[in-house]
């Protein structure tokens, strides 16, 4: 691996005299993102400030560029690293385009005069955000999300080797957020920029990010791959959960399961019995799943919201000890819905477990039926 662009050295942080976190060492290639997330009030954006000088270092020190920013002017340090944070941008009735011109003022003269190249790099960094038809809007009249484009063109426009970003996407609708995050990594592979970035959203930090730190109130208490940090004690840890579940295959949180015997058998696999699960955890009716292979993509689901699954190891047809112990459950539930069309080699008991349900006359496809009616099991 290269030498780190940016990299901080025993970097004490906080406010006034009091540190906050202490003896912070990070490290960032040029070319790759690191992710900084935490709970709320965890020091996230305490050490995103005093990287970008904001807040005064309370020890240690931050290079860029193996020269100690505290030794650069404002003007060096901006034509190496360049910031977008939460605070609302004061426009004064500016268009979009002017709000991105604002990234080349380290490169004009007092008089901060835009020459053809410095308009050409304003209309490059729009189009790279997809920003061409907001340019001539006015910056305070825009969404949200399109002004959250508009400041990291402005950013891009400044040809920095290292963008910083506080929540870059928080509050944003889903088509923002994958937006803005594909556009920092088009960056990174393209132009090469080190990004350092914090996120509320853990299942796209878990996807963007090359290396993740974990911000924990005093202290740094990871730090490593996605592949390292994206596992449920880690950060069921590190977030303090007590209620609920959290999925480390598919990156999210899901909440208790409903208490009580099952009241109905669902027949998943595949990814077909989610929908059901979600809608019968909605509805406060306690369920089964099964059999269901550990390595099936609505495994977790089930695992966290039914009040039992019935699995089979993976790559192993379902079991005849598995279809017993799911028949057995299955004949005690007032409703099966089978959620699957056809079954093949590895499922075959499955089959047969729909065959039971429905001499039983309790059986229900939910793929022939999406809305199927659960009111008669509600309390």
């Amino acid at each position: 691996m290269s030498a780190p662009y940016f990299f901080t050295d025993h970097m004490t942080v906080g406010y006034g005299r009091t540190p906050l976190i202490r003896d912070i060492c990070l490290h960032i290639c040029r070319g790759q993102i690191v992710t900084l997330i935490g709970p709320n009030g965890a020091g996230k954006s305490t050490i995103l400030k005093s990287i970008i000088c904001q807040l005064k270092l309370l020890g240690g020190s931050v290079y860029l560029d193996g020269i100690s920013v505290k030794d650069m002017t404002e003007r060096q340090l901006a034509l190496r690293m360049s910031v977008v944070m939460t605070d609302r941008a004061r426009t004064e009735f500016m268009t979009c385009r002017e709000v991105v011109a604002m990234g080349r003022y380290p490169y004009t003269g007092l008089m901060g005069t835009l020459g053809q190249k410095d308009q050409e790099k304003v209309q490059e960094a729009l189009e790279l955000v997809h920003g061409e038809e907001l340019a001539d809007r006015d910056f305070a009249r825009i969404s949200d999300g399109q002004r959250q484009r508009i400041l990291l063109a402005r950013a891009i426009c400044q040809e920095p080797e290292l963008i910083v970003l506080d929540e870059p996407v928080s509050y944003l609708d889903i088509r923002y957020k994958l937006e803005i995050l594909d556009i920092l990594k088009m960056l990174v592979r393209r132009k090469q920029v080190a990004v350092l970035m914090s996120l509320h959203e853990l299942d796209l930090a878990q996807r963007i990010s090359d290396y993740v730190v974990c911000v924990e109130g005093s202290t740094i208490r990871c730090a490593g791959t996605p592949e390292e940090i994206f596992r449920t004690p880690v950060i069921r840890r590190l977030y303090g959960i007590t209620r609920g579940s959290y999925c480390a295959e598919l990156g999210y949180g899901e909440l208790e399961p409903v208490k009580g015997d099952p009241q109905v058998f669902v027949i998943g696999g595949g990814g077909a019995g989610i929908f059901v699960y979600r809608r019968l955890w909605r509805q406060g009716i306690p369920f089964a799943a099964g059999v269901l292979h550990e390595h099936d993509v609505e495994y977790p689901v089930a695992a966290a919201l039914a009040s039992l699954v019935i699995s089979q190891e993976a790559f192993e047809p379902v079991s005849r000890k598995a279809y017993e112990q799911a028949a057995k459950v299955l004949a005690g539930c007032s409703r099966v819905i089978c959620c699957v069309e056809t079954f093949g080699t590895m499922n075959a008991r499955n089959r047969e477990l729909a065959e039971l349900g429905k001499e039983k006359m309790i059986l229900e496809y939910s793929c022939q039926e999406p809305c199927v009616d659960l009111s008669d099991l509600l309390h």
